[in-house]
């Protein structure tokens, strides 16, 4: 696993290569907008990035369970 940062708006990025994919740190990019913390829970609450996440551990996750997906949906 081999890290670097990038510069993004004058923020220091973490860039985590790992198998031949690029992972960025979300937490890093938020650090540039106040309370990272709130804004990463928001991000996490919205429908847009629920749907996005589902597709993602559809796609990649051969242990993902609708099940409990369907009930985080049911509780937001």
């Amino acid at each position: 696993m081999a890290n670097s940062v990038m510069i993004v708006q004058g923020v220091e990025v973490k860039v985590t290569a790992r198998d031949g994919e690029d992972y960025i740190s979300l937490t890093d990019m938020c650090k540039a907008f106040g309370d990272s913390d709130q804004l990463i829970k928001n991000w996490l609450q919205n429908k847009n990035t629920i749907e996005f996440l589902q597709v993602w551990e559809e796609l990649n996750n051969p242990n993902f369970n609708l099940v409990e997906l369907h009930q985080i949906k049911c509780n937001n």
